[in-house]
């Protein structure tokens, strides 16, 4: 095992190398300059058409439905357990490398919601298809259809083995685990390995309750995450104000250890040793930013391409409030929560960072604390892996062509793989995860460079339609 978590390692260091960063944050930067920093002064129209459903609108879902069926799957263990290996492994200045990240990842994720509409297709039986797929197929051109494929290989694969799957039971049951039974006092034998009976347990109703609803499609799955994503946003966001707001003092002081450690401003941080802080700083939290709102991996934009709207700009707004949330929201509330507590220097690991954080900062006993964790991280662990069962449904469903009958075995498969999920390493999980994320997001980057163009033209023209009143 110790060989096999060393090549996962390896691989995952080799794919989230400064080539795939720079190209991420350069396409989130030039699709800021080509949309005119939209992100910064549409981001209150932004938020209030999420709330606001458009009329006669063409679509299976509402727009806001379809945000959160996207924010079902990128609100879930990035945002605790995310956050916390971020700064655990490149110290406090990944979250400020994370905000940057998210800033012009909301530039990207607004081109990608604008795509998917735009370039989405209705199949024979009147389903809505869309996606990064689409619109390099359709935008880029049939000769870059090889390119869709690929990225439909990838999404397939991250929904079934990483990001969509393993690192969400995991976290569910490792934060059961530490809440019910710390010291591990009864265990089984599971799989050739020795686990709690919590994690046992916990993996069992987690994976039941998978299967009840995944069966039922993008509509109810929409319907739960439109239920259970607001809510949860709400409950977590209120714990991480009361932990800052009771030590309130202490944030300008956290804010700094934040800035010193994004740029290697630390005493005894110089020469070399001053630059490994902050690419350390940088590569992990753009990475794990990445993997929390999605931004530049294209999978917001498939449920995006389900939202009923006739106008691709708007969808796009919509979509980029999903990164304002996910990131800057609470990932900062996260950040900020974990670096005044310290937690990340005791040498703990993934949700006992968080856990620590929590005990530390909430005016209440520690098992209260720790209760209110887990059930948070369990909420958005579970909308994840609902949201992303309909991705990897999705890019079946481009790789198999139409008229295929796939979709129930793939589902079934899908919650298998929730199933074993409580049975592997941490450290394995979220390096799996984090390989196919960058695997995917190389083929969506590509594309939504090479139709800057289009996003650009669609913004002038939305706006101006806009200005002139032309648009509701």
């Amino acid at each position: 095992m110790e060989a096999f978590n060393s090549f996962i390692k390896t691989l995952d260091d080799y794919v989230w190398g400064v080539p795939l960063i720079v190209l991420i944050l350069a396409c989130g930067i030039w699709l800021s300059i080509r949309v005119g920093f939209l992100q910064v002064h549409k981001l209150g129209k932004a938020l209030r058409y999420m709330v606001r459903d458009e009329e006669n609108g063409n679509g299976e879902v509402s727009s806001f439905a379809a945000l959160c069926t996207a924010l079902s799957a990128t609100v879930g263990t990035g945002n605790i357990v995310g956050v916390a290996t971020a700064i655990a492994a490149g110290g406090p200045g990944a979250l400020f490398w994370m905000e940057i990240a998210a800033f012009f990842g909301m530039a990207t994720k607004y081109a990608e919601g604008l795509l998917a509409v735009r370039y989405r297709t209705r199949t024979e039986d009147g389903s809505i298809l869309g996606g990064p797929f689409y619109y390099i197929e359709h935008g880029l051109g049939e000769k870059w259809k090889w390119l869709g494929k690929l990225f439909a290989l990838f999404g397939l694969l991250a929904g079934l083995m990483g990001i969509g799957t393993i690192t969400q039971i995991n976290g569910i049951t490792s934060a059961a685990n530490h809440f019910f039974d710390p010291q591990a006092q009864h265990t089984l034998h599971v799989l050739g390995g020795e686990f709690t009976l919590t994690t046992v347990i916990a993996g069992l109703l987690i994976t039941v309750c998978v299967a009840l609803i995944v069966i039922g499609g993008i509509r109810r799955i929409a319907s739960v995450s439109e239920c259970i994503v607001p809510a949860m946003i709400v409950i977590y966001v209120g714990c991480c104000l009361i932990i800052i707001l009771c030590h309130i003092t202490e944030v300008p002081a956290a804010v700094m250890t934040v800035l010193r450690g994004a740029f290697g401003l630390r005493p005894i941080a110089g020469g070399a040793a001053g630059f490994a802080v902050v690419r350390a700083s940088m590569r992990s939290g753009v990475a794990r930013g990445i993997f929390s709102n999605e931004a530049g991996l294209g999978s917001a934009p498939i449920a995006a391409a389900a939202a009923r709207t006739r106008e691709p700009v708007r969808q796009g707004l919509v979509t980029m409030t999903g990164t304002f949330i996910d990131t800057i929201l609470v990932c900062t509330m996260t950040g900020l929560s974990i670096v005044m507590a310290g937690s990340y220097e005791k040498g703990l690991e993934g949700v006992e960072i968080t856990t620590d954080a929590f005990r530390y900062g909430l005016p209440f006993p520690e098992k209260i604390s720790s209760l209110l964790l887990m059930v948070c991280l369990a909420f958005f662990a579970f909308t994840t892996i609902l949201g992303w069962n309909y991705y990897s449904e999705r890019c079946l469903a481009y790789l198999a062509g139409p008229g295929h009958n796939l979709t129930k075995l793939y589902r079934w498969i899908y919650v298998a793989a929730v199933a074993i999920g409580p049975y592997l390493t941490v450290e394995a999980v979220w390096n799996i995860a984090d390989i196919f994320n960058g695997l995917m997001a190389l083929p969506n980057v590509i594309a939504l460079i090479g139709l800057s163009g289009v996003v650009a033209s669609e913004t002038r023209d939305y706006m101006q339609r806009l200005k002139n009143g032309e648009v509701k």
